[in-house]
């Protein structure tokens, strides 16, 4: 775990609103997941900078236990065209601590992650937190993946 200072940025996607209430999020991410790889968002992503996948958790109604979006996109140079269907997003950055868990994303790395996160005391600011699917997580069985908690 590590602090990060992180610069604003936009991202271009996909999104849904969920919550963690009766495990709502457990079936609404994997579908949009789904969604994300059958249609192709990541090709159909105008002005991306890069191929590495931002999962964002945003617009957190109070914390982790209430309602919030989704969102599943790339980060792009500008919002100037936002396809029908996606979403545009800027965020602001700021501080955060990272955690970089390494394993098989099949046997629920990421979320077993969360668990651990949810019951740490950061002094979260629920304002923007996400993963990122990176170079390094494109081996499914052997990936890290870094996620990103917004810090007061």
């Amino acid at each position: 775990m590590n602090n990060v200072k992180v610069e604003p940025f936009k991202i271009i996607g996909i999104a849904v609103r969920t919550t963690n209430e009766n495990e709502q999020a457990a079936k609404d991410i994997p579908v949009l997941w789904e969604k994300f790889m059958k249609e192709n968002v990541l090709e159909n992503i105008p002005h991306k900078m890069d191929t590495t996948v931002y999962s964002i958790y945003t617009e957190y109604e109070k914390d982790h236990t209430k309602p919030y979006t989704t969102l599943l996109g790339c980060k792009v140079e500008n919002l100037d065209h936002i396809p029908e269907g996606m979403v545009g997003k800027s965020f602001d950055g700021g501080d955060y601590v990272k955690f970089s868990p390494k394993g098989n994303l099949a046997e629920g790395l990421v979320i077993n992650e969360w668990f651990k996160i949810w019951d740490m005391d950061l002094g979260r600011a629920f304002t923007a937190d996400f993963e990122i699917y990176g170079e390094k997580a494109q081996n499914p069985s052997d990936a890290e993946v870094d996620i990103l908690i917004a810090v007061k």
